[in-house]
C-alpha cells in the first residue's frame, strides 16, 4: 500500500492524540474532512491502521507488579510452540505474548498485584506451562519510553 505525505500528517496527528474526532483530526492534518475519512477508511482497508484501543495504566487499578518472562522451550517435540503458547494464552495476568528467533524463543509480560500474587502466579500457572527448558525472569522497574509509533 502506497502511504503518501497527506497520510503520513494524519497517521502523525493519530499518534500525538489518538482521540482526536476525525474533524478535527482532517484540521491539524490539514485536508477537509471528507478526505481525511476517506484516507482513514483507506489505511483501515489497508491494514495499515488495525484498530483502536485504550491504554490502561493496569498500576492505577492495582497490579503493581510486571515481570518479562522469557522461555527456552523444549523443542524435541515438534508441537512444544503450539502447546506452550495455548497454554500461556490461557493466563489471564499474561498481557502479551512474543516469539523469537535466538536464544530466546518466548516472551510472556506478566501483572500482579503484588509479589505474593506474583510468586502465585509464576508456581501456579507458569511453571506448569508445557515444554520449558530454561526461562529467565525480568522485574519491570520502571518505563523510559514506551512508543507504539515510527518515524512518519
Amino acid at each position: 500500500m502506497q502511504i503518501d505525505d497527506t497520510d503520513r500528517r494524519i497517521l502523525r496527528q493519530m499518534l500525538a492524540e489518538p482521540e482526536l474526532p476525525t474533524v478535527e483530526l482532517a484540521e491539524r492534518a490539514g485536508v477537509t474532512a471528507a478526505t481525511c475519512w476517506r484516507r482513514l477508511e483507506r489505511l483501515r482497508a489497508g491494514g495499515v491502521l488495525r484498530g483502536e484501543q485504550a491504554l490502561i495504566d493496569w498500576r492505577k487499578l492495582g497490579w503493581e507488579v510486571e515481570v518479562s518472562l522469557r522461555f527456552t522451550l523444549d523443542k524435541t517435540n515438534p508441537r512444544a510452540f503450539d502447546e506452550f503458547l495455548a497454554s500461556a494464552r490461557d493466563v489471564p495476568e499474561v498481557l502479551e505474548i512474543q516469539t523469537f528467533l535466538g536464544r530466546t524463543d518466548v516472551r510472556l509480560n506478566v501483572i500482579a498485584r503484588d509479589m505474593l500474587h506474583y510468586q502465585d502466579i509464576y508456581r501456579s500457572r507458569i511453571l506448569t506451562l508445557p515444554h520449558i527448558a530454561d526461562s529467565e525472569a525480568l522485574m519491570l522497574v520502571s518505563t523510559i519510553k514506551d512508543s507504539h509509533g515510527v518515524p512518519l
